[in-house]
């Protein structure tokens, strides 16, 4: 990379016997393709009991808030552990030279510096004090002062008045019962489960709102998979609580060298993104850093202040804001992003997409989330830009989503996966064909309100592209009636330029029963009049009973 921060600066180094005196390279833990596939969702071990707990110390705090008071002390917790697990190996090697307390121990190693005053056993044998909100505060100043990467990151607002003390000393309590310093605890990502569940049950409470900062995990690790980001700049213009680098650092240690990929996966992508929404910005910089992932994420609007100008992205993911009135289109009416059409000034979708092509490389790649609208609407022109953008030959593949996956909606979402040169030489070449996938059958309900899809519902999709696009280990494809369509650009036209899934897929293929038509027809034949027969003997009946009641006709 000429540019940008290489994801692989670790924050915390892989468990070693003994604290080397200088800095080391750390390794991505190989795991192969099904292992990676074992957890679309975010329950996993006791986090959910954890949320319950810490849920039930909320008390009357709204979640908006409450989100911002958990992960902080999350982040504390886990750079305060990595640090002492080093500052005890060091205590004993002081008589070779080790200084427990001199910070370039620890920078040496790409490990947080923790002042004193901000070491979790100091805040846990406080916990119970009324002054604990202060103390968190100066913990949390303190890391920020010694660590200038986490300037203006962390939260530091626990001592104001509305924060109950008395139930803060008691979720520091319950924090502190959660392992992370053994080597077990380290390979599991134990943390950063914790973490990314408890983001996840905020934008459930929250609801609407909540559900901006946060796209399920399924979502996030579909668009991953199907994209394969193992090299180069990733951006997310929208990046929330930046679930996306997240699963793309997880896709690459998952797919490393050594587990059968033919070694295809390398530790060389930069990580680029912007959001809006400052304390949103804050949940994502903390995301990234519990995870040792680092990043160049700004903070600013993305229309009307692109920290990232000169940015041209190999990947772009994104799940930008559905329907946004109140973008400031009206500003921007002559801006270069528009190549393609200018968007409405009442609704943000075909800006999204036209920033998101903007931004892309000679040879780039991207895959974002839609509202289904965006696919068949011919409103203020959107119909016009869509048709440009495939006329273009940048339209590569549609997705149909399945409902209610999504926390902060329950409009459908489609996914668009765009490609700037379809004729690049890694795969065969597309130009002239748009696949076209239904999935909106797929996937399982966890709760009455929401559903996931399953590892095999994304293995399926993101097999179905591959071996669509021509990669070579992925197989041949084919059709598949109500489920997958390769159209051809003709077709499309014909459709007026819609890119429903469902218009084109057709309908699935029914099982043959073996029975043949003329037979079957003459069975259901006698079976509806068995049945009109039962009808009329059951009106009969209950004319009678209207009749002996005194209502007969």
């Amino acid at each position: 990379m000429t540019s940008g921060a290489s994801l692989w600066n670790r924050n915390i180094p892989m468990p070693s016997k003994r604290a080397p005196r200088k800095p080391r390279a750390t390794k991505a833990g190989g795991r192969s393709r099904k292992a990676a596939q074992s957890t679309s969702g975010a329950t996993v071990g006791y986090e959910a009991e954890l949320w319950k707990m810490a849920d039930t110390l909320r008390g009357s705090m709204d979640a908006a808030e409450y989100k911002h008071v958990v992960p902080g002390l999350i982040f504390l917790k886990y750079i305060s552990d990595a640090f002492e697990e080093q500052h005890t190996k060091l205590v004993a090697e002081q008589q070779s030279g080790a200084d427990p307390e001199d910070p370039d121990e620890y920078r040496a190693l790409s490990i947080f510096w923790v002042p004193p005053e901000a070491r979790w056993e100091h805040l846990k044998a406080q916990a119970r004090q009324p002054t604990i909100g202060q103390l968190v505060d100066d913990a949390m100043a303190g890391i920020e002062r010694d660590n200038p990467a986490l300037k203006s990151v962390l939260p530091k607002d626990y001592a104001r008045p509305a924060l109950d003390k008395t139930r803060l000393g008691q979720l520091v309590d319950m924090i502190s019962n959660i392992t992370v310093g053994d080597e077990a605890a380290r390979a599991k990502d134990v943390l950063g489960r914790v973490y990314e569940y408890f983001l996840s049950q905020f934008a459930s409470a929250e609801g609407k709102k909540g559900g901006e900062f946060y796209t399920p995990r399924c979502v996030v690790k579909l668009l991953v998979e199907m994209l394969e980001p193992y090299r180069g700049r990733v951006y997310d213009p929208c990046c929330g609580s930046s679930g996306m680098f997240v699963q793309s650092v997880e896709f690459i240690r998952a797919h490393a060298k050594g587990n059968g990929n033919g070694g295809k996966a390398r530790a060389d992508i930069s990580i680029w993104g912007q959001e809006s929404n400052y304390t949103t910005w804050r949940l994502a910089k903390m995301n990234l850093a519990i995870r040792g992932i680092d990043g160049q994420i700004a903070h600013g609007d993305t229309f009307h202040a692109d920290r990232h100008p000169d940015l041209k992205a190999d990947f772009i993911l994104a799940n930008p804001p559905f329907n946004v009135s109140d973008w400031g289109g009206e500003r921007l009416r002559d801006d270069k992003r528009w190549q393609y059409g200018v968007p409405p000034k009442g609704n943000a979708n075909f800006a999204w997409v036209q920033h998101i092509v903007h931004r892309l490389a000679p040879a780039g790649v991207a895959g974002f989330v839609l509202a289904n609208g965006s696919m068949s609407s011919n409103q203020s022109g959107e119909g016009e830009i869509r048709k440009n953008l495939i006329e273009a030959d940048l339209v590569d593949c549609m997705v149909a989503l399945p409902g209610q996956l999504f926390y902060s909606t329950q409009i459908p979402a489609c996914l668009w996966l765009l490609a700037r040169d379809r004729k690049d030489g890694r795969f065969r070449d597309r130009r002239g064909h748009v696949l076209f996938i239904d999935a909106r059958k797929l996937g399982r309900l966890v709760d009455r309100t929401h559903r996931e899809l399953t590892d095999e519902d994304i293995a399926r999709i993101a097999d179905t592209y591959h071996a669509w696009r021509g990669e070579q280990e992925a197989g041949e494809y084919a059709d598949v009636p109500g489920f997958c369509k390769s159209a051809p650009l003709e077709e499309v036209r014909k459709h007026g330029h819609v890119l429903t899934p469902g218009r084109y897929v057709g309908a699935e293929a029914q099982e043959d029963d073996g029975e043949p038509f003329d037979e079957k027809m003459r069975r259901l034949a006698a079976t509806l009049q068995e049945q009109q027969a039962e009808a009329a003997k059951l009106d009969a009946a209950i004319a009678a009973n209207l009749t002996e009641l005194g209502y007969g006709g």
